[in-house]
């Protein structure tokens, strides 16, 4: 499996996908928080106050895991070197894993740099200091849901060899789980079921992260998610190969 998250880390970094995928995160969430003013404009705010990051981030996330994620196995399929990538002693899910760790590595890396936000706020405010306990919370919370959403974007990619079929359907898988079925349960047409729908939603369980609330049964619907999608993943690995 080593060798699998170290040869997909060198290629995902080779390749010009890793780097406009991180560069377009970074373009949007600045032109979103410095330049376009609105609701996430950050000079707007009188403190120092990462709210607008956190709401933002989630959404450009969307775009750009599914487009990290098209690739992983789509490719494979179409230039048939899944076959070579089998002929290794590894099993489905330690290739599915050794995938998925090097694509949330990205993702950690990403979040890492997003700390230039987190420095430029501290130091530009002068109305109050910022709330690193929130903070650290709301980072843990997106951290867990990358992981979620890169899970969702493998499955979508497993299931094609083109991989604008993989983007298209990841995009929209990903944006399903993270508020589809919370907008679903917002036109309360559904009575008991609209907050059963809310809470099977991502950002449900997300934005008790971004309030500081860090709950056990956040972490573990994330975490949930994650595995049951890396599962499907392997599994339909398995029926397409065999």
């Amino acid at each position: 499996m080593k060798s699998i998250y170290l040869k997909e880390l060198k290629q995902a970094f080779a390749s010009p996908i890793g780097y406009l995928s991180l560069g377009l995160f970074f373009i949007l969430t600045a032109l979103f928080l410095w330049f376009i003013e609105g609701s996430y404009y950050l000079p707007n705010y009188r403190f120092a106050d990462l709210y607008p990051f956190f709401s933002i981030a989630p959404w450009i996330l969307i775009l750009v895991l599914a487009a990290l994620t098209m690739r992983s196995f789509s490719d494979e399929f179409k230039t048939g070197t899944i076959e070579t990538l089998l002929t290794k002693p590894l099993t489905y899910t330690q290739i599915v894993l050794g995938k998925f760790l090097s694509i949330w590595t990205m993702g950690l890396i990403l979040l890492i740099l997003s700390l230039v936000y987190v420095y430029s706020i501290a130091h530009l405010s002068i109305n109050g200091s910022l709330d690193y306990k929130n903070l650290i919370s709301a980072y843990l919370g997106l951290f867990l849901l990358t992981g979620a959403m890169i899970s969702i974007g493998m499955f979508s990619s497993a299931l094609f060899s083109n991989q604008v079929n993989a983007f298209l359907t990841g995009l929209f898988l990903i944006f399903l789980f993270y508020y589809g079925f919370e907008g679903l349960g917002n036109f309360n047409l559904m009575g008991g079921l609209d907050l059963f729908l809310k809470k099977l939603s991502l950002d449900f369980h997300y934005q008790n992260f971004v309030k500081g609330l860090i709950k056990l049964s956040g972490v573990v619907y994330l975490l949930s998610i994650t595995g049951f999608f890396l599962m499907l993943t392997a599994f339909i690995l398995k029926k397409r190969i065999n």
